[in-house]
This record gives structure tokens, C-alpha cells and sequence, in this order.
């Protein structure tokens, strides 16, 4: 009984600090469609038209290794190369990898436009078709080094994190409730 209360509470446990050790890891990679992200994560990667194959250091280095742009799909270094807009709340897409960092958004997410020299605001919740007016922003560092990027992606970890332990906190409470109304019908039964 002891053991089985032990892994009732400290499972839920295990799994939330697993989760959070997720949030803040690296990012997925930028340009790459999310069921190519497994081909991506081994340290030696192939071209995918088989031509040769490239460390996982020389992804997106902005220096084009195959032919295909495999290994740049986040930049404009290969003219073959192709670039995903996840565009979150709108339609996902491929862009050429010539129109990445060219100052035009061209992803309704504005995540083609990563060098910070223009801003483009996530229209894609207003199905990509908005009109805006596109600003000249660089990310300021803080005072302690850190790019407002990193902290909004932090932030955004931060926040996945406390909706899981909110998640956890009912979770428990349910099972507490469930635990004390069957002990208290075990003893009304008997």
C-alpha cells in the first residue's frame, strides 16, 4: 500500500520535471518541417539526394555542402534550398531558401525574417492576408547578455512549465479526493 502511494505521488512527479527539461531544451531548428526534425538530429547527416553527408555542426553554418540545400534549410545559402513556415494559426508552408532574411515577409509568422533587420508581426492569426507596416528592429541584449529572442523562448518554457505543474496539482488533488471518498465507503461498508 505504502509503495503503490509512493508512485501515485512521485510518478507525476518524474514526468513534470521531465517535461520542463524538454522546455528549455535547444529549439527546434529553423526552415525544417517537423517530421524532418528526427533526420536532423543524428551527428553525421546525409543529403538527401544521397551526394554526400555533413557533421550536425555544418547545419545552417550558411555555407551550402549539398546540392539539394539539405543542410541549409534555414538560410539562403543554397539556391535549391527549401525553408518551412510553420506559421502556427494559419496555413504551413515552403518558401524558396532565396527569400529568407531578403527583408520581405514572406511567412506569416515572420520567421523568415530572423536576422533582425526588419520586423514582421505574426499575421498568420488573421489568415496571413493583414497589412502592416514592416520596422527596422535589432534584438537588444539585456543587461546581463541575453537576447529578448532567448528570453521570449524561456518565457514561453516558463509558462508550457507552470500550466504542467497546475496540470500535476489537480491531478493530485483529484487523486486525493478519489483515495479519501473510497476509504470513507470502505468504512461505511463495514
Amino acid at each position: 500500500m505504502v509503495s503503490h502511494c509512493f508512485l501515485c505521488l512521485h510518478f507525476p512527479c518524474f514526468l513534470l520535471l521531465v517535461s520542463v527539461t524538454c522546455c528549455f531544451s535547444h529549439p527546434s531548428l529553423l526552415g525544417i518541417h517537423p517530421l524532418d526534425e528526427k533526420y536532423y538530429s543524428s551527428q553525421v547527416i546525409k543529403c538527401k539526394d544521397g551526394s554526400k553527408s555533413f557533421s550536425r555542426d555544418r547545419l545552417n553554418d550558411n555555407f551550402c555542402d549539398c546540392p539539394d540545400g539539405t543542410d541549409e534549410p534555414g538560410t539562403s545559402a543554397c539556391p535549391n534550398g527549401k525553408f518551412y513556415c510553420k506559421n502556427l494559426g494559419s496555413k504551413p508552408q515552403f518558401i524558396v531558401s532565396s527569400h529568407v532574411n531578403d527583408h520581405f515577409c514572406d511567412c506569416c509568422d515572420g520567421s523568415d525574417e530572423y536576422d533582425g533587420n526588419i520586423c514582421c508581426p505574426n499575421t498568420c492569426v488573421m489568415g496571413g492576408n493583414a497589412k502592416y507596416t514592416i520596422s527596422n528592429c535589432k534584438p537588444k541584449a539585456s543587461q546581463n547578455g541575453v537576447k529578448s529572442e532567448e528570453s521570449i523562448y524561456n518565457l514561453t518554457g516558463l509558462k508550457l512549465a507552470i500550466i504542467l505543474q497546475v496540470g500535476l496539482v489537480i491531478f493530485l488533488v483529484f487523486l486525493w479526493s478519489f483515495r479519501r471518498r473510497t476509504r470513507s465507503r470502505r468504512r461505511h461498508y463495514h
